[in-house]
């Protein structure tokens, strides 16, 4: 096991296209799954998640397109109105690709930090559209998932980037 002091200056490997493109399929499984009652309401938007860290991360492989895709699916799936999520996952891809480079020179609570009102913001997009569609406002507990989301973010990143980690020299001790 490494030393915790040597991690950060750790040179990772490129991340392999095949893998973001799992990760993103892999979320969009976890909003298709059947949420109920109080899990409903704290679950976050996996999606969105995703494509705001490879945005900050890959902000080159990761972007418009794909967000703008990865919504449309998601309207499909959800069953709701047609461009929504895609107008707010395109939102959220520009955001992220601007403040990517602000993003990554914070570590933990400051990035954190950064990343919920950038979510809270894919929210109230996703509300307003529906809003100005004529649905109800579904209560301040909507926004619960942005918080939630928020609090995955660093595991979510120490997660995704352990298959760019550099395998360790056997010859190096």
């Amino acid at each position: 096991m490494a030393d915790a002091r040597i991690a950060p200056h750790v040179i990772l490997l490129p991340v392999k296209a095949g893998f973001i493109v799992l990760t993103l399929i892999a979320a969009l499984l976890l909003n298709l799954l059947p949420w109920s009652g109080a899990a409903l309401w704290i679950k976050p938007d996996f999606v969105a998640l995703l494509v705001l860290y490879w945005c900050i991360e890959q902000p080159r492989k990761v972007g418009f397109v794909a967000a703008w895709l990865l919504g449309l699916f998601m309207d499909v799936a959800d069953g709701s109105l047609f461009g929504q999520h895609a107008l707010a996952y395109s939102i959220l891809a520009y955001a992220g690709i601007v403040l990517h480079r602000r993003v990554r020179m914070f570590s933990g609570t400051p990035q954190v930090l950064h990343v919920v009102p950038l979510l809270l913001m894919n929210d109230l997009i996703v509300l307003g559209i529906r809003a100005a569609a004529g649905a109800d406002f579904p209560g301040f507990q909507y926004f619960a998932g942005s918080f939630v989301a928020g609090a995955l973010w660093l595991p979510l990143g120490v997660l995704l980037k352990l298959p760019q980690r550099p395998k360790p020299d056997p010859d190096h001790v």
